[in-house]
């Protein structure tokens, strides 16, 4: 058991990111499993903001290695940004010594960005409100063994690969009177990309963490998005590319299940979401307003306004099933704090029936049954130990554990890396 996994339970930006900051230094390894530049892991530190994309949040730590697994997809010209950025942000961080690139991990070249817009942008397909990095484009054509791989790079005629592919693309973009940026410019900036990923270790990533496992040293598998946006169990068609679910952890790192541990969930004290979607519980009255302003919540990557709902237990108990999950890490509360009461969805209610457990989009019928509890005030993220919150908080949380049946072990009380409380042990 020297794997454990942390992801999220809804449909993602729940801080993940926070969490996996503050608890990969008890880890030799911190590794991405999923996902590409769409992910956004925000982090706080020293009073400074900073938002992850491709990167583990384990990067920060000097002592822990970081690896970008099999499973994602590497946009280069993202990758040098962030690293770029990252240096700007703290110049003691060197992940050219810290960081591993898996090389079966697939390359986002410059034309998926412009096909994801071509897409999003053109009647004839389903709009469902992707970030427009290309993510799916470079994931289908994964599917398709139309793509290369951060391997790639190093064979003979590479150059020559990428320039017939974006040639194709920029040829069957070009129809039409869309105005789209210079070839030359988008594959002078790909190529400057690709020269600078060269500076990182690249390797058979899946070997060196099994490797690293029969030396006992222990690995914290990082998934991006969230389970409620998984390619297969997530609310199809308005999910992600990837498998998202701890099964995915094991697919996109090259890891046994036998080897996983403890599954970290991480869940709001509500539910936001990004893009197209049902989203049955949805608030557009002032109350939504107002925990969007108060949680800031508008996305890490795209700034776009998140929905707001209740946190709805018939989602959270499907994804604390398809996961396994052991711990749940709540987030948010104290956004929620000095409300008079809180809601939260029970079920829904059917014309036969009633449904605790949700697996995607419900009938249109189908009516939520919510229950209100009493709220709580005061500035939870002074709170230095579990003994100082509010006693309608700790009822709170206590309906939680009796609703799920998995222990909410931690508690997120503010944005600061340090404003988060361990409740109890296993």
């Amino acid at each position: 058991m020297n794997m454990d996994i942390v992801l999220g339970l809804q449909w993602g930006d729940e801080g993940k990111g926070k969490f996996i900051d503050l608890i990969s230094e008890g880890y030799d390894i911190t590794a991405r499993f999923n996902g590409g530049a769409n992910a956004g892991h925000s982090i706080e530190r020293d009073g400074k903001r900073i938002t992850l994309k491709s990167l583990p949040s384990g990067i920060f730590m000097k002592n822990v290695q970081n690896v970008i697994g099999t499973g994602t997809v590497l946009d280069p010209v993202s990758f040098r940004n962030e690293i770029l950025n990252l240096h700007r942000f703290d110049e003691s961080i060197e992940p050219e010594k810290n960081l591993v690139i898996s090389k079966k991990a697939h390359l986002v070249l410059p034309t998926h960005r412009l096909l994801d817009v071509f897409m999003e942008e053109n009647p004839e397909y389903t709009t469902i409100g992707t970030t427009k990095n290309g993510i799916a484009q470079a994931y289908s054509n994964k599917i398709l063994r139309q793509n290369l791989r951060v391997g790639d790079i190093e064979s003979r005629d590479f150059e020559s690969r990428i320039l017939h592919i974006l040639q194709r693309d920029y040829r069957f973009l070009a129809i039409g009177d869309r105005i789209l940026p210079s070839l030359d410019e988008i594959t002078r900036d790909f190529f400057e990309a690709i020269d600078f990923i060269k500076k990182f270790r690249r390797m058979e990533t899946e070997i060196f963490l099994n490797k690293a496992m029969t030396e006992g040293k222990k690995i914290l598998a990082e998934g991006s998005q969230a389970a409620m946006l998984d390619i297969d169990h997530g609310t199809y068609p308005y999910v992600t590319s990837s498998s998202t679910t701890a099964a995915g952890a094991s697919t996109g790192l090259g890891v046994s299940p036998r080897k996983i541990g403890e599954i970290f969930g991480i869940a709001k004290a509500y539910f936001t979401r990004v893009g197209n979607g049902a989203f049955p519980t949805e608030l557009f009255d002032e109350v939504g307003e107002e925990i969007r302003d108060k949680g800031n919540e508008f996305g890490s990557n795209t700034g776009r306004p998140r929905r707001i709902v209740w946190l709805d237990l018939p989602a959270l108990r499907y994804a604390i099933m398809i996961n396994g999950v052991t711990q749940i890490i709540l987030t948010k509360a104290d956004i929620l704090s000095g409300m008079e009461s809180v809601a939260v969805c029970t079920h829904y209610e059917l014309e036969d029936g009633t449904v605790e457990t949700i697996a995607g989009t419900l009938p249109d019928n189908a009516r939520p049954v919510l229950k209100a509890l009493k709220g709580w005030s005061g500035d939870i993220a002074a709170v230095k130990d579990v003994a100082g919150l509010p006693e309608e908080l700790k009822a709170f949380l206590s309906f939680l554990n009796t609703e799920l049946g998995v222990p909410v072990t931690y508690l997120s009380t503010g944005p600061g890396r340090e404003q988060i409380l361990k409740l109890n042990s296993k």
